[in-house]
């Protein structure tokens, strides 16, 4: 599949959430993060911390790439778990469980965040809340791991980091795959996973 490489431009299962809360220094050693030759400073500064954080620039999947009029408003790194239930003795997805750690376009500020069923996130900076639908899927770059997603916002609350999001990416994803084999109703678990998330607004 074509890839396009872009640079980005800036930053229920709550007793699992307690069990996953991450520093906003963790490190993503290890995932699909594409690091590119040195080049130029770039001409915007918030832009170059944006890449700063996740380590270099994204590969992105064509699929994956929000419609043109939507810009990048703030880029988080996620650590959590993938819960799975046990439904006709198969493994279904019941939600995510995550912490996030991110930056801010405009202005350029850390943020922290929670994702959870929905799928939604909210900031526990300022409380804003995005859920998504219709999320668009390609491969992960590691194996073994959950699909990236491009997912459409359904619903916003508030007026901060995720009040006019419009568009989700999931990329860079590492684990987070249902067991393999059978299970047995009434059984749950809790995969480990890591990504990148992207959060767009309208240009």
């Amino acid at each position: 599949m074509k890839k396009r490489t872009f640079r980005i431009s800036a930053a229920v299962g709550a007793l699992t959430l307690a069990g996953v809360a991450v520093s906003a220094g963790v490190s993503f050693a290890g995932t699909s993060t594409a690091r590119e030759p040195s080049a130029p400073a770039a001409a915007d500064p918030a832009a170059a911390q944006a890449d700063g954080f996740v380590g270099g620039r994204l590969a992105v999947p064509d699929a994956l790439v929000p419609p043109a009029g939507h810009v990048l408003g703030s880029v988080f790194k996620a650590r959590g778990v993938q819960i799975y239930g046990c439904t006709d003795a198969k493994w279904t997805l019941v939600e995510p469980a995550a912490s996030l750690t991110g930056i801010t376009l405009d202005p350029v500020q850390r943020s922290t965040a929670l994702h959870f069923r929905g799928p939604s996130w909210q900031s526990d900076t300022d409380g804003s809340l995005v859920e998504g639908t219709g999320p668009v899927s390609a491969p992960s770059a590691t194996p073994n791991s959950i699909p990236q997603l491009l997912i459409t916002a359904k619903t916003t609350r508030g007026g901060g980091v995720f009040g006019g999001v419009t568009y989700i990416q999931r990329l860079a994803t590492t684990g987070g795959v249902a067991p393999a084999g059978a299970c047995t109703a009434g059984q749950t678990t809790a995969v480990p996973y890591r990504a990148v998330y992207r959060f767009f607004t309208t240009a």
